[in-house]
């Protein structure tokens, strides 16, 4: 009863959403929080759904440091489409209306095939690609564990491709059932487990159907979720690069940023660890 009572009370860890354009140093910036970590005797994992490992080892890699002990990760890639399934497509582009290509059907989508599974799958018990020790579920985890998917960009490709597999084009169904099962896991990890949260993301330029004016948005699936991602989170901050000199920027206006853990201002220090503190001051464990 008692581990019941101070698991109650237990003050979940942020929920971040750290987004910018490419080369802006979201996966450097997991570097800082990996030390953070390292410094207050917590673990991190990495969900790789993209090229970012060699960029994260060469936080210390490249300044002649080891690797932490407290860092775990595991790829998992969208597997591309081959070269006969690409022709494939090509003479049915060629062959068919665009009616019947909409209504296709790829039956080889499922299996290895199946990213979003696969991603899924090692959520349900984190397996490290460092060790080959498995974790357990995110969604049993507690504050003392940090859960961290670089990046939404191909997750959310992932969740398109269990629909589409390599069919040539999406017809709008099935943009809402890759949507809602990519909705549905975000709900999961901003609002279900404890664990702080780090998702990286890339943003693309959009009409803001609130405002009318163009802003720069979470790039997902299509343009239905870019209002609705960034409300499940408790910070999203826009990552800047000017010359050699990175930011995060939590005021910029044309941007669909929030901060509950950082000051609202234009370059700061890309420093996730001050997040952390933040959360620590606040009651965090």
């Amino acid at each position: 009863m008692e581990n019941t009572t101070t698991a109650l009370h237990t003050l979940p860890g942020p929920k971040v959403l750290l987004e910018g354009p490419a080369g802006t140093g979201k996966t450097y910036a997991i570097g800082t929080l990996v030390d953070w970590a390292s410094n207050n005797n917590k673990e991190v994992f990495v969900l790789f759904t993209e090229n970012g490992l060699e960029t994260l080892l060469g936080y210390w890699t490249d300044a002649g440091k080891a690797i932490p002990a407290n860092l775990h990760w595991h790829v998992v890639n969208t597997r591309p489409l081959g070269i006969s399934s690409l022709m494939k497509a090509a003479d049915n582009v060629g062959k068919l209306s665009y009616e019947s290509i909409t209504k296709m059907s790829d039956p080889n989508r499922g299996g290895e095939n199946n990213a979003f599974y696969k991603i899924l799958s090692a959520c349900s018990d984190f397996p490290d690609d460092r060790t080959g020790k498995k974790y357990g579920a995110i969604d049993s985890w507690g504050t003392d564990k940090i859960f961290i998917i670089d990046s939404l960009s191909e997750l959310s490709n992932a969740a398109m491709k269990m629909v589409i597999g390599n069919k040539p084009t999406a017809a709008p169904p099935d943009y809402g059932v890759a949507q809602n099962n990519l909705m549905n896991f975000l709900r999961l990890v901003t609002q279900g487990i404890t664990p702080t949260v780090v998702i990286t993301a890339h943003v693309t330029r959009e009409t803001d159907e609130i405002t009318g004016g163009v802003k720069l948005m979470t790039k997902s699936v299509g343009k239905a979720l870019a209002n609705e991602i960034p409300q499940l989170f408790s910070d999203v901050i826009y990552t800047v690069r000017e010359g050699t000199n990175f930011y995060f920027d939590t005021a910029a206006a044309n941007v669909d940023v929030k901060t509950r853990n950082l000051p609202i201002a234009a370059k700061q220090q890309p420093n996730l660890g001050r997040i952390m503190e933040k959360w620590v001051s606040r009651g965090g464990k």
